[in-house]
This record gives C-alpha cells, sequence and structure tokens, in this order.
C-alpha cells in the first residue's frame, strides 16, 4: 500500500512516500481501516525526527488523526458496535496511508453531515477545545474569552465553542490574514494581533477595563495575558506552540484571585474515562445541530503533496485544520 514510511528518523522533507508498504494486520480488539483522510499536526513534525513523547519503533507509518471507512476484510471485535462500511474518525498510529489499524474504542461513528476532509481533524483538536472551556473552565453566558492562536486548529474550534456558549470572543493571532479567518470561520467578536507591543492594552480597552474572564492559550502567552486577565479570571493552559514553557508571575495569579487551569485531554482515558463519552456526545450534537463546523485549510494535500503540507503547518502558513486526502469518496448514483 500507499504510505508516509519513516525508516529511519529525520526530518519529513527528507522522507519519500512508500508504494509498497505491508498491509497492516489487526490484532485482538482492532479494526481495519480504509482511511480516506489524515489530519495534518505539528507532533507529526517531531515523530519523525523522534523528538515525540510517542516515539513507535523504525520503520513506522507517520500520522495520527484520520476519517475513513472499516475495511470490507476488517474482524469485528467482540462488543463492537461498528461493522464494515461504517463511516468513522478517529486517531492511531500510521494514519498517513492508504490503511491503518485502529482499536475500536479509539473510533467514533463519522456524522452524515460532515466529509472526511472535516472528519480527519475532530479527534483532538474538538474535544480538548469543548473540556477546557466547559469543563475547566465552566465559562457562562456573558463572559469574556480571549483566545490565543486563534485561527489555528484548536483555536477556530474554541473560538466558535466559546460563541455557542454565548460569550464574547476576543481572537488574537500574529497576522490580519488570520484574523479574518478567526472572524469568518470561527464567529468571534474582536481581533487582536498580538505582533502589536501593546496588544493586551487593546484587550483591556474592548472589555472596557474589566479584563477576560478565560484565557484559552495553546500557543505560551500566559504570562502576557495575565496582564489583560479580570478579577477571579481563568487562564487555560493548552500547549506551547511557540517553543517555550513559560514561568507566570505568581504575584499576580494571587493578587487578581487568578486561576491558572491545566487541559491534557490524552490523560483522560487513564485518570477520567467516564468523561471522554459525555464530550463526545456534546461535541457530535453540535455538529448535528449545526451550530458548530469543523474548518479545514483551503489546500488541500495528498500522499505525494505531505511534504507540502507538513512544511507549511511547521511554518505556520495553515489555519484551521490542514488536511491530507488520501482517497477520493466514490458516489454511486442510484440505479
Amino acid at each position: 500500500m500507499k504510505a508516509f514510511y519513516v525508516t529511519e528518523l529525520a526530518h519529513p522533507s527528507k522522507i519519500s512516500v512508500s508504494t509498497n508498504v505491508p498491509e497492516p494486520v489487526p490484532k485482538a480488539n482492532e479494526l481495519l481501516v480504509d482511511v480516506y483522510s489524515a489530519g495534518l499536526n505539528f507532533f507529526d513534525i517531531l515523530q519523525c525526527q523522534g523528538k515525540y513523547q510517542n516515539k513507535p519503533p523504525l520503520p513506522f507509518v507517520g500520522g495520527a488523526e484520520f476519517a475513513g471507512r472499516i475495511s470490507h476484510n476488517s474482524p469485528i471485535p467482540a462488543g463492537c458496535p461498528y461493522k464494515p462500511g461504517d463511516r468513522v474518525f478517529g486517531a492511531t498510529q500510521g494514519a498517513f496511508a492508504e490503511k491503518a489499524t485502529v482499536p475500536w474504542i479509539n473510533v467514533l461513528r463519522l456524522p452524515d453531515a460532515l466529509t472526511y476532509n472535516q472528519g480527519a481533524g475532530l479527534y483532538v483538536t474538538w474535544p480538548t477545545s469543548y473540556e477546557a472551556l466547559v469543563g475547566r473552565a465552566e465559562l457562562k453566558p456573558g463572559e469574556w474569552v480571549l483566545v490565543t492562536a486563534a485561527a489555528g486548529g484548536v483555536g477556530i474550534a474554541a473560538v466558535q465553542l466559546a460563541k455557542v456558549l454565548g460569550a464574547k470572543v476576543i481572537a488574537a493571532a500574529g497576522s490580519e490574514e488570520k484574523l479574518q479567518v478567526a472572524k469568518e470561520y470561527g464567529g468571534a467578536d474582536y481581533t487582536v494581533n498580538y505582533s502589536n507591543p501593546t496588544w493586551t492594552k487593546e484587550v483591556l480597552k474592548i472589555t472596557g477595563g474589566k479584563g477576560v474572564d478565560v484565557i484559552y492559550d495553546p500557543v505560551g502567552l500566559i504570562k502576557d495575558s495575565l496582564k489583560c486577565i479580570a478579577w477571579k479570571g481563568r487562564a487555560l493552559v493548552i500547549g506551547f506552540a511557540a517553543g517555550t514553557i513559560e514561568k507566570v508571575p505568581m504575584n499576580i495569579v494571587l493578587l487578581k484571585n487568578v486561576s491558572i487551569v491545566g487541559l491534557h485531554w490524552g490523560a483522560y482515558t487513564k485518570n477520567e474515562a467516564t468523561r471522554i463519552p459525555q464530550v463526545w456526545k456534546a461535541v457530535l450534537e453540535l455538529f448535528a445541530s449545526g451550530r458548530a463546523k469543523p474548518v479545514t485549510y483551503t489546500e488541500v494535500y495528498t500522499l505525494d503533496t505531505i511534504k507540502d503540507g507538513l512544511a507549511a503547518l511547521e511554518n505556520r502558513k495553515t489555519w484551521g485544520k490542514a488536511v491530507v486526502q488520501v482517497r477520493k469518496e466514490i458516489v454511486r448514483g442510484k440505479l
């Protein structure tokens, strides 16, 4: 089969797509999936180089997030509610390939209203943003929310979700193009460009001097954002895309009664598994009702151009979710 096959650790630009990769064989409790689309993530770039926490043994197929169909020859493990031909999305090691194996508990049914490209970027971004805002920050209608990297995968989801929850949203990004994306696709009420050194003062001005009730930060801008947080504000630590783990001035945390709140969605499987289906039920209901919609980058990549997609992601050229279309769906007409 065709796949992005890593035989030795290297930057993705030095890895070639292979056409004779062995088809994966499902283990117990696993499904075989025909991959139609796969999501690009920054950790895919790190994993190819051996710099990510999850280090599969060589050789391996890259990629994690996917959407596709359960293969016609897939085994169906005991207790699995799916059948061959079902449209699903999920995450597994080896998504950058025509076929992948995945534990059946790591897949969900893809809503009819969503395309494979839209489904390829759901599994990590949307539950992360929902649980952060709802489960951790306990966001209330009418509150102010500041979202950094607001045009990125988790950022644009957070903007949409905050709006659905009745918040007033300020989107922050480093370019006017990305701010426009946050407004057009996310529905942000206001935007600020954090390449401007006085951006936190702009936030204070927008909120009438009050500051924001919730900060959603996947970048590593908590320290700066605390300059414009409200009394009893909650600062959500989502990630460190800028590459630096911050040191936070704890005096501001004390003086403003601020809560610094972490969110590691991947750890819920081990620590709070009962919460996972609750989050997915809420998120999928939002998609079904049309109140939220996954945002994908305008340029869709293929396995042949996947290196271009990963380079664009690495150089912060993309917005929303960058996607690789592995195969096209064949729509058969009725007789």
